[in-house]
């Protein structure tokens, strides 16, 4: 009776470590998700904010800490199923499936390092809080395709303006 109860309580805890790496990781996988549209959106490239670029640096900040919480999220969980899984592996006593460390694990270590390593990188580029940045980028009008030629200045076309545009060549 009591190796059927201890059977009976192994596998609901398999049972429950499963089910909490899942919401694990996908909980990893909705950061990530909002921490890659966040990081898109504050880039300075972007035009999604307009010219804020305070704010632009704040929405990136919080991507990046959206992509640290998605590798602290996928590390947990992976460590946890390679423990049990090493656990389990070892225990003599053990009588169901045993499962060895594979390729998924490793994948998902490497993907949580780059994970945090990119959102630390990303959080520390964005400096949040820095005083001398607040005034935004001047704006400087575009030229509308003025190019002067590069002939001989005795030549009658070097003084003419080309109405050409900056990428107007072959």
């Amino acid at each position: 009776m009591y190796v059927m109860l201890d059977n009976v309580l192994l596998s609901w805890k398999r049972l429950c470590y499963i089910q909490a790496s899942r919401a694990l990781m996908i909980a990893a996988m909705v950061m990530g998700t909002f921490g890659l549209l966040a990081t898109l959106v504050g880039m300075r490239c972007s035009k999604a904010a307009g010219e804020n670029y305070n704010l632009k640096r704040k929405i990136a900040g919080i991507g990046g800490v959206l992509f640290l919480l998605q590798g602290m999220c996928t590390m947990i969980c992976v460590s946890w199923y390679a423990s049990n899984i090493t656990q389990e592996f070892y225990n003599p006593e053990y009588e169901g499936l045993k499962f060895e460390i594979g390729n998924g694990l490793y994948i998902g270590w490497c993907s949580a390092t780059l994970a945090i390593c990119g959102g630390s990188c990303l959080t520390c580029a964005c400096r949040i809080g820095r005083k001398g940045e607040n005034v935004p980028y001047p704006y400087q009008p575009p030229t509308r395709g003025t190019v002067y030629s590069t002939a001989d200045v005795s030549h009658p076309s070097a003084l003419t303006p080309s109405h050409y545009g900056r990428n107007a060549y072959v």
